[in-house]
């Protein structure tokens, strides 16, 4: 399929070329030519078409909501869609009360004219890099039709559905990976903003200090525009950065353990692009990399000791029997931790976060997104210490970025001899979302080869 990206749809729309009722109509036909029941947990087509008759009266009109007006786009079911039950990808929420509003984030949207489509299927309750849910099913990953394999998670709805060229958009949510490698997984780009770049109201919570979110799209380019859009920018204000003036740095540890051959052949031939490019790349000394994995095996999981307060009273009653034990056992990890051990974690990773951030300054860091390309399900399905091994190995470099409080883009950068796809990281300390986009926008061409 010819991948749409969402810029080029916009400016159809925009143009009169097509008309949003007919894109949506196209969107749920392209649902159902897909078939794959474990994409969506629930369609939202009465709200979609609403929304899409609006966005051609606006267009005919002449006055669109945005530069994306009328680009349908799927959500991750974690955002409150007014009127509808925000299962969280769990089965004891199908019987919640719907959600009275939006969420923030969703209201956002809607003021840009972009039409929602439905919530995408998700890891339970957002806690793990794999995306398995045996309440609603494991979406695809579309990138192989023979085999079944990982979609990545906790966003593996929002990366299928791009993937499957069946909306231009989707929003995910990353607390330790959960957008970055679901991009990585299949194929497509996918930014993790700044904690606090987007309002959270009206999202289920994992880790109040981590959670943070963003797109997935076929481009960076689509990631600066749906991201200026959701901010209530008439225009993006992002633009490519010289080439020659980035300063990339490639650590030298963590990151590059236990590679697969190919990603890690992907990411050696990426570097010599992006140098003969005109980038400065420079490999450094980051033993800070290592001591933060230190820090967070000594004190524990920030995550799980989060989400067991979110969770606690939960965890105490029927419900737990009727979660996903995997994602109950990663929970039942904040028990080990004390108060102090909490204290002591926060404050070495404030250490760790400016030490780091003083180390790299102005330079980006870059590093394969994740270790391994997607792997087959039923393996992981069968076996629940060997899912751990993968879930561990698959978060390992993503996690590291959030616990750092670090911005993220990923973008595709090879395949394998399956022709799965690689992905390369590129991050920044918090709050530099606009350099990160800015050399992504300069750099994507060569990063993908």
């Amino acid at each position: 399929m010819a991948v749409e990206t969402a810029k080029a749809l916009a400016e159809d729309l925009r143009a009169g070329r097509k008309d949003p009722v007919d894109l949506v109509a196209q969107v749920y036909d392209r649902i159902t030519a897909h078939d794959d029941a474990a994409l969506f947990i629930r369609l939202t087509r009465d709200r979609a078409e609403a929304e899409a008759r609006a966005a051609r009266e606006r267009l005919r009109a002449g006055h669109p909501a945005s530069l994306l007006d009328g680009v349908p786009l799927a959500w991750k079911d974690l955002f409150d869609l007014k009127g509808t039950v925000t299962t969280a990808g769990s089965a004891v929420l199908r019987g919640a009360a719907p959600a009275t509003a939006d969420a923030a984030l969703v209201r956002a949207g809607l003021r840009a004219g972009l039409v929602t489509v439905g919530a995408v299927n998700m890891t339970e309750f957002a806690y793990s890099g794999i995306g398995l849910n045996p309440h609603y099913g494991t979406p695809r990953n579309p990138r192989d039709a023979r085999v079944a394999r990982s979609p990545g998670g906790s966003s593996s709805g929002s990366g299928a559905v791009v993937a499957a060229g069946i909306v231009p958009l989707a929003i995910g949510t990353d607390t330790g990976g959960s957008i970055r490698i679901p991009a990585a997984f299949n194929g497509v780009v996918g930014y993790k903003t700044s904690t606090g770049h987007h309002p959270m109201d009206g999202v289920f919570p994992l880790s109040r200090t981590l959670d943070t979110l963003g797109p997935l799209a076929n481009t960076v380019e689509d990631c600066v525009l749906v991201d200026a859009a959701l901010r209530g920018l008439a225009m993006p204000q992002v633009r490519a950065a010289d080439v020659a003036a980035l300063d990339l740095v490639v650590p030298d540890a963590v990151m590059f353990d236990d590679l697969d051959p190919a990603v890690a052949a992907a990411f050696e031939a990426t570097v010599a692009r992006l140098a003969a490019a005109g980038a400065r790349v420079r490999r450094i000394a980051l033993p800070e990399l290592a001591e933060t994995v230190a820090l967070m095996a000594r004190y524990g999981p920030l995550t799980s000791a989060e989400a067991l307060e979110v969770h606690w009273e939960r965890l105490q009653g029927p419900d737990a029997a009727q979660m996903d034990a995997r994602v109950v056992r990663r929970i039942r990890m904040g028990d080990k931790m004390t108060a102090v051990d909490l204290i002591r974690l926060h404050e070495g990773r404030n250490r760790m976060i400016a030490r780091l951030n003083d180390r790299l300054g102005d330079a980006l860091l870059i590093c394969p997104t994740t270790p391994s390309v997607a792997m087959p399900t039923a393996p992981l399905e069968a076996d629940v210490e060997l899912f751990f091994h993968h879930n561990f190995r698959t978060l390992r470099n993503t996690a590291i970025g959030n616990f750092l409080d670090w911005c993220g883009l990923s973008i595709p950068n090879g395949a394998d001899a399956d022709g799965m796809p690689i992905a390369l990281m590129v991050c920044a300390h918090h709050g530099r979302d606009a350099a990160l986009l800015a050399a992504g926008l300069a750099l994507e061409a060569t990063i993908r080869g």
